[in-house]
């Protein structure tokens, strides 16, 4: 599926149809308009034989076709490239999506990656039929047009919201990729101060309910909040703070998110971090339907089920520390009292939860727990500050106090690693001593959603 191009038989019905679940998995070419579409696009469906299918939005606006204003394929759900690519393409591209090469060089990313730079370009051009380059350039572009036709920002605003350093590289790199300027897209208007609106799109379906009651348990007050339909938290992103709330819409697919930020220059991290605490690019119809192939057949997998995120790795060991051998409802009361006593604010004064540099030398005396875990929490913070931008998880087994547990919590919830299964968790042996054994190796790539379903079932 992802990774590998549909045949255009699939595609055609899937068009047919204008069937959501497809939606973001390929894009429809109309030779006669040159505009390219989502497969769900309302406008009258073209002839077979004046389309063309791609399997991204970046391959058919390199083929010279211009995006859809009806449909906004800037708008579709995201689609990961899980089977039959190599994990090091795949782990480069979540890394870009991240927003990896705003900070560092292709070269850097490379080096991060343990590869040379010039076997990272040809693992992308193979997989994915583009260079780093372009691809980060067709991100920002995307951003840039959601931000247009969504939000009141003015261009200038618009070009550093997307990750690009000057107004002249913006406009440059926009109407080549969609021939046409960006003021061509709306007329300017004047900026206020209310909170950027963006619509996020998800492949349905999407299990609100399980997402919702998974988060109610382990909410951190005052920096998370939940209602019926809406999740939201404070924020720090490097230097870039503020708050987001995300409003679940069923009908349309997707979330109504309002974002708060105290820099326009960070909005392209934190909108591609709140689509991965979401899980909003995940295709959950396809992921269940690879692990019920796999799994004995008296295990009954819920539809829709997403793997929630926690915002950053740190905070995800820190949760997780925290959560070890204590009930959930006393691991939430702990991490309250540690935003209570630690917990930092941010620009306009929302309590955040604490950084690595505020916990480092922290004696912890608000904690009635034994001195191994606190120094523990102290040693996570040191060697956090010191290895900033590590994102080898492994190396903190290093850390006393730090166990294999803990490493997988975070690589499933804080780098939202699709293929994390929690065999040591009391509750997923539990469940898996219900459901009868079975080889979990054959449901790779997808064992952290096998271990959700797992913990669903208790």
């Amino acid at each position: 599926m992802s990774g590998h191009m549909y045949s255009s038989e699939v595609c055609q019905q899937a068009r047919k149809s204008r069937d959501h679940r497809f939606d973001g998995l390929f894009f429809v070419a109309v030779k006669s308009t040159g505009i390219y579409c989502r497969p769900i696009c309302p406008a009258p469906m073209a002839h077979e034989k004046n389309v063309s299918y791609f399997e991204h939005a970046y391959s058919a606006a390199a083929a010279g076709f211009r995006p859809c204003i009806r449909c906004r394929p800037d708008s579709a759900p995201g689609s990961y490239a899980w089977l039959g690519v190599e994990t090091t393409a795949v782990r480069a591209k979540k890394l870009i999506d991240e927003g990896a090469l705003s900070h560092m060089s292709v070269e850097g990313l490379s080096n991060r990656l343990g590869i040379s730079q010039r076997y990272l370009n040809k693992l992308f051009k193979r997989y994915y039929g583009t260079s780093p380059k372009q691809y980060v350039l067709y991100k920002q572009c995307d951003l840039a047009k959601q931000l247009l036709q969504q939000t009141q920002l003015p261009i200038s605003q618009i070009a550093f919201a997307s990750g690009f350093n000057s107004l002249r590289r913006f406009n440059d790199a926009f109407s080549k990729l969609f021939s046409l300027n960006p003021s061509q897209f709306r007329k300017e208007r004047a900026i206020s101060d209310t909170p950027i609106k963006l619509f996020m799109a998800f492949r349905p379906p999407y299990n609100w309910f399980a997402l919702h009651q998974f988060f109610s348990t382990r909410l951190i007050e005052p920096i998370e909040w939940l209602g019926e339909r809406k999740y939201g938290r404070t924020y720090s992103l490097d230097e870039y703070t503020g708050s987001f709330t995300a409003h679940f819409d069923e009908v349309n697919h997707g979330f109504n998110v309002e974002i708060k930020i105290n820099d326009i220059r960070g909005l392209h991290l934190v909108v591609a971090n709140i689509r991965r605490v979401l899980d909003l690019d995940a295709d959950p119809e396809f992921i269940n339907q690879y692990l019920e192939a796999n799994i004995p057949s008296g295990l009954i997998l819920e539809q829709g089920l997403r793997l929630p995120g926690i915002w950053d790795v740190f905070e995800a060991g820190i949760r997780a520390i925290l959560g070890q051998q204590v009930s959930v409802s006393a691991a939430r009361n702990l991490l309250c009292t540690l935003v209570k006593h630690k917990g930092l604010s941010g620009q306009s004064n929302e309590p955040l939860f604490p950084t690595a540099n505020a916990l480092q030398n922290c004696e912890f005396e608000f904690f009635k727990m034994p001195g191994a875990r606190k120094s523990a929490l102290r040693s996570l913070a040191q060697y956090c500050v010191e290895h900033k931008n590590n994102d080898d998880l492994d190396t903190w087994l290093d850390i006393k106090g730090v166990g294999p547990w803990t490493v997988d919590y975070v690589k499933m919830r804080g780098q939202s690693n699709p293929d994390i299964y929690l065999g040591g968790d009391l509750g997923v042996k539990k469940a898996f001593a219900q459901c009868g054994s079975f080889d979990t190796q054959t449901c790779a790539p997808f064992r952290s959603y096998l271990t959700f379903h797992l913990w669903r079932t208790l």
